[in-house]
């Protein structure tokens, strides 16, 4: 169980090592990758993944240094060569799928929901729910399920450090360009409020920091607050801005997770996590480490059960 190492939330001025860490990502290759599933199809997209994750596990050192720490700590042992090489497949099959969800061609895959009667209770009100997920399995199959319900459900995200892979991706369906609110606009804020207003649905990722959430409130500062968690037995740093944010929008918080257990399956869980009344309850910063401790407890969770559906390839607890 993850719980706040000391209470303490620090403003972080600089931005995370995710955010300054060069884009590794070929676009030639994405772009290869992404003719191969739509002209020729997945399965033979799918043999390109071998190659290519061979490439990274031998030539992307600091990110396979990264991965071996997690899942040392993930799996209670110390990580083998096959167990990075099914890290990063679980990885690159999860963003080659992608193309296809993009795409609207969600009957290829085997979904299972979880929690669906949740999610229908806290979209009884009619005016949309914030939805807090992280960079596990796919959020993206959750967005293409929803839109065969006829439910748009936008993503508040940092693009920059994708902006090569999120090119390539929107390429395929254009359309759902507009489903992205991008972070560090003035206007971010007051779009993902009309989106709620609409009935539709908010998605974070919220494992990592959000730098620029402090000018979404006119706080031009760029600070991060962050709180130190308990994660898979190390003190780690995690953002307490969605959780503030979630307060501050006043509506049902959800949890989402995706994970991806191989060939063409996927398993999406949704879980309550806090309703208005009890989030409004939980201004105080004390509270927020509670609500924040909540999150990592389930995150922490979901890398128990599905360890290599956990892509942040980075020292996490640095």
């Amino acid at each position: 169980m993850s719980r706040p190492v000391d209470g303490r939330v620090e403003e972080q001025g600089h931005a995370p090592e995710w955010v300054r860490r060069p884009e590794r990502s070929h676009a030639l290759t994405l772009r290869a990758i992404v003719w191969v599933a739509t002209v020729i199809g997945r399965a033979a997209a799918r043999l390109l993944l071998y190659p290519i994750c061979l490439y990274f596990v031998a030539f992307s050192p600091r990110a396979r240094r990264a991965s071996r720490e997690y899942l040392g700590r993930v799996l209670g042992r110390e990580a083998r060569l096959r167990d990075l090489f099914r890290h990063y497949h679980h990885f690159a099959a999860v963003l080659l799928d992608r193309v296809f969800l993009l795409n609207d061609e969600l009957a290829r895959f085997e979904v299972r929901m979880h929690g669906v009667e949740v999610f229908e209770q806290a979209m009884a009100g009619g005016e949309g729910c914030l939805m807090l997920s992280a960079h596990l399995g796919s959020f993206e199959v959750a967005r293409a399920f929803g839109r065969t319900k006829g439910l748009r459900i936008r993503m508040l995200m940092y693009e920059e450090n994708a902006r090569k892979v999120g090119a390539v991706l929107r390429a395929v369906n254009p359309r759902l360009h507009d489903d992205v609110i991008p972070l560090g606009r003035l206007d971010a804020m007051l779009q993902v409020e009309a989106a709620l207003g609409r009935g539709e649905v908010v998605g974070m990722l919220a494992d990592r920091g959000l730098g620029e959430m402090g000018a979404m409130h006119g706080k031009m500062s760029g600070a991060m607050r962050v709180a130190r968690c308990e994660f898979l037995g190390l003190p780690a740093q995690f953002p307490t801005g969605p959780i503030r944010i979630g307060i501050i929008l006043n509506r049902p918080i959800l949890l989402l997770f995706g994970v991806y257990r191989g060939a063409n399956r996927y398993d999406v869980h949704i879980e309550r996590f806090a309703l208005p009344d009890e989030a409004r309850g939980c201004a105080r910063d004390g509270a927020v480490d509670e609500l924040l401790r909540r999150y990592v407890g389930r995150l922490e969770h979901y890398c128990r059960i599905a360890p290599y559906n956990w892509f942040n390839f980075y020292d996490f607890w640095r």
